[in-house]
Parts: C-alpha cells; sequence; structure tokens
C-alpha cells in the first residue's frame, strides 16, 4: 500500500514537513510496512520554498542579507533536487515575521534584501527561479530588489532615492545601464495567488498596506508612491502596471517582476504541485492524506488542500483531510472534495492542547483514521 502525505504547514506549531512526518508515524504505528511518500506542500505563501526544497531533497543556502528595515540578518533560499532550481520566497527577507509589531511601517521598508538573495544565487549560478510572494512587510513595489540587482531609481536631480515605500515619492526616472544581465538569461516562476492590480482601491496599497502597518494616511501616500512608479516604470519600458492583473502582490513587487524580469505568475499550488512532480506520484498512490492548521472556508480560495484534492480527483484517488481544526460551517462543502473529513481539535481536545503537542496528536490522529481505513479497506 503506497500512501502519499502531503500537509501544509499548521501554523504556529508544526511546518510542513513536521506535519508530513507526524502523519508518517501515525500510519506506521498501524503498519510499519505502509509505503509513504513525503510530500509536504504549499500555496505559495510562507513554507513555499522549505516545502520545494523539503520535498525534492534539496537543500538550503544561509545568506547575510538586508531585512525590510535595513539590518543584517541570516535568510535562507533553497535549490530544488534537480540541482538547477533556485526558490526564493520574499517573507524570508523582507517579511512580516522579521518585524515587531511596532516596527511595522511600509513607508520604511525594503524589497532589497529578497533582491539580494536573487543576486547570491545568480552569483552561484542559478537561472531557474520559483519566487513565493506571500508574506511581505514591504510596500515598495519591488523596488528595493530592483536597487539590489543594479537598478538606479532616480529624483529630478539624479539622485539615487532612499529604500522603501516612502521614498518613491520623488522618483522621475530610471537608470538600467547596471542592471544585471543576467536576469535577462534567466527564467522565474512566480507563485502567487493575489489577483490585485498595482494601484487604486483594489491595488497593494489599500488592500495589504494597513496589515504592513499603514494608517489611513500612509495608506493614500503608499498608493500616490506607487502610481509615480509606475508612471516611470511606462515611461521606461512601454509596460503600464496600474491596473495589471497581479502587479500587487507583495507590496506590488508582483509589478516588478511583471515589468524587468521574464516571467510567468501562476496560482502557488499549482507551482508547487508541479515542482515537487505531484501528479506522478499520485497515478500509483492508493491513498493520499493532506491538512492544514485550520480548515474553513479560505481553503477554498486556492489553499493547498484544495489543490491537492483537486489533483487526487483527477488521477480517481481517495484523499483524506487531517487538519488542527475544521470549521463547522465548511464541513458540508468539503464533504465533495474529500473522502474524509477529521480534525485535531474536539471536545477533547482545547486550542492550546492542540498547539502545544501537535505533533504527537496529529500522529495519534492519523493513527486513529488508518486503523479505521485498513479495517474496512480504502
Amino acid at each position: 500500500m503506497k500512501v502519499i502525505v502531503a500537509p501544509d504547514s499548521f501554523k504556529g506549531s508544526l511546518t510542513a514537513i513536521e506535519a508530513a512526518e507526524a502523519m508518517a508515524a501515525g500510519i506506521h504505528d498501524v503498519d510499519p510496512d505502509i509505503r509513504t511518500v513525503l510530500l509536504p506542500a504549499a500555496d505559495g505563501g510562507e513554507g513555499t520554498m522549505r516545502s520545494l526544497v523539503d520535498a525534492t531533497n534539496g537543500r538550503y543556502v544561509s545568506v547575510i542579507v538586508e531585512d525590510p528595515l535595513g539590518r543584517p540578518i541570516s535568510a535562507t533560499y533553497g535549490f530544488l533536487g534537480d540541482g538547477e532550481t533556485c526558490a526564493i520566497e520574499i517573507a524570508e527577507a523582507s517579511g512580516l515575521m522579521r518585524l515587531k509589531e511596532n516596527e511595522k511601517n511600509p513607508l520604511a521598508a525594503s524589497s532589497y534584501g529578497t533582491g539580494e538573495l536573487i543576486k547570491h544565487a545568480l552569483d552561484s549560478g542559478f537561472r531557474k527561479f520559483i519566487i513565493g510572494l506571500g508574506g511581505s512587510a514591504t510596500n515598495d513595489g519591488g523596488a528595493g530588489i530592483l536597487q539590489a540587482l543594479g537598478m538606479r531609481l532616480l529624483n529630478k536631480e539624479g539622485i539615487e532615492l532612499p529604500k522603501g515605500g516612502g521614498g518613491l515619492e520623488h522618483i522621475r526616472s530610471i537608470d538600467r545601464e547596471n542592471w544585471d544581465a543576467r536576469i535577462a538569461e534567466s527564467e522565474f516562476l512566480i507563485a502567487s495567488d493575489v489577483k490585485n492590480p498595482f494601484v487604486g482601491s483594489d491595488g497593494a496599497s489599500a488592500v495589504f498596506g494597513p496589515q504592513k502597518g499603514a494608517a489611513p494616511a500612509d495608506v493614500d501616500i503608499l498608493d500616490r508612491n506607487l502610481r509615480k512608479f509606475a508612471d516611470a516604470i511606462e515611461k521606461e519600458t512601454g509596460i503600464a502596471l496600474h491596473t495589471k492583473e497581479g502587479a500587487g502582490a507583495a507590496g506590488g513587487a508582483g509589478g516588478a517582476f511583471q515589468a524587468f524580469f521574464d516571467c510567468e505568475m501562476r496560482q502557488g499550488i499549482d507551482v508547487v504541485l508541479e515542482a515537487i512532480d505531484f501528479e506522478c506520484q499520485v497515478k500509483d498512490a492508493d491513498l493520499i492524506i493532506t491538512g492544514e492548521g485550520k480548515t474553513d472556508v479560505q481553503t477554498f480560495s486556492g489553499k493547498t488542500p484544495l489543490g491537492i484534492a483537486q489533483a487526487a480527483h483527477r488521477e480517481g484517488k481517495p484523499v483524506i483531510l487531517i487538519s488542527g481544526a475544521v470549521d463547522a460551517e465548511s464541513r458540508d462543502a468539503l464533504t465533495p472534495l474529500f473522502t474524509e473529513v477529521h480534525a485535531i481539535m474536539d471536545e477533547d481536545v482545547s486550542v492550546e492542547e492542540a498547539i502545544a503537542d501537535a505533533f504527537n496528536l496529529l500522529r495519534k490522529k492519523t493513527k486513529q483514521v488508518m486503523e479505521f481505513i485498513t479495517e474496512k479497506g480504502v
């Protein structure tokens, strides 16, 4: 019997690989001879890079780069098991996880550190990239990424702009003389589910700025600055980012990639499943198990379990969901997607207990599920 174990992370308690290991342990508690294939997954947000690397037996590289506020930090990128594909997520160097609550400031925050990671990977010989755009602390339109790779953003006096979304107020021109030529030799697959445009009421600043620390007045400033940046980009490249779908991802970094990189933007879970060769693994599987920290209405908007279930259905395979918690109002909608739906949390397990002892509880729940399955047959 072959079982594919493909959970997302259980945020706040388990990484995707830890969740997969807990599930596999529960399966082997029932029958050590069951073959388990661990394919930890993600949907393009935080954890995507680690899921890709872990699922393909790749490796990690740590580099000293700038955090969103310009402080030196150790950040990590990875390369997949093929030895050719580099995985970078913007959250690693430029994410909200790098800041304390009182440090959030999208007027000052820059994506420069993410650009430094790309540069280091280019220096290491990589020309094929997967970029995850979830979890950024920035609203600089990807300006920091561009600056780290040699682009100069200039004011009317020809002086380089300061980093951060606030500095874009004075942009007048773009100088690409020192732009890293290796970008043109590379291909970029951008994992992002965000469809928002660069500017406007549905743009990066208005929709995502507040969660990054922008007050209402800041949102207006940031949107106005991104509009000026989009004007400068259009003048330089002929590409109008203002209303372009997906350009608002990661504080506008999606727009920077669309304007200056040879890139394709795709739904995060699709990028991950393709990279880990999920469809091929499913063909001879008897069962797929997936899960996440909490399953609710958000799951239907492209989260990992949905993508796993859809892939399993295409091959006619049963798929079981085991999550930390399952929203009661979503259970009926989950029924067509999953053969069975289970949650760690119940009347005997509290939220605090589920988080504190997540590994053992997930292992125990998986064991219970597998005992029932092996008794009745898949």
